[in-house]
């Protein structure tokens, strides 16, 4: 899906799908030749709880660092 069916999907605005992006919550599952960035219903998942933790209270600087250390976590696992 592209960035503004995945938004739309996710219930949240284009642009804060963009500054997801920009801060490093999220990646594109796929770019393609000509640039636009493709996601899929994982993306749309993860983008649903980031929005949730941070209408919690939870800063985006804290979401980003729960996400790494839950990569970090899962990478340890897999060794």
């Amino acid at each position: 899906m592209q960035i503004g069916k995945t938004a739309e999907k996710a219930g949240v605005s284009k642009q804060s799908l963009q500054y997801y992006l920009m801060v490093g919550l999220l990646e594109p599952v796929e770019v393609t030749v000509s640039g636009r960035r493709m996601f899929d219903t994982e993306s749309v998942d993860r983008i649903q709880l980031i929005h949730k933790l941070n209408q919690s209270g939870y800063p985006l600087r804290a979401i980003r660092e729960l996400f790494i250390e839950r990569e970090m976590l899962n990478k340890g696992a897999k060794k």
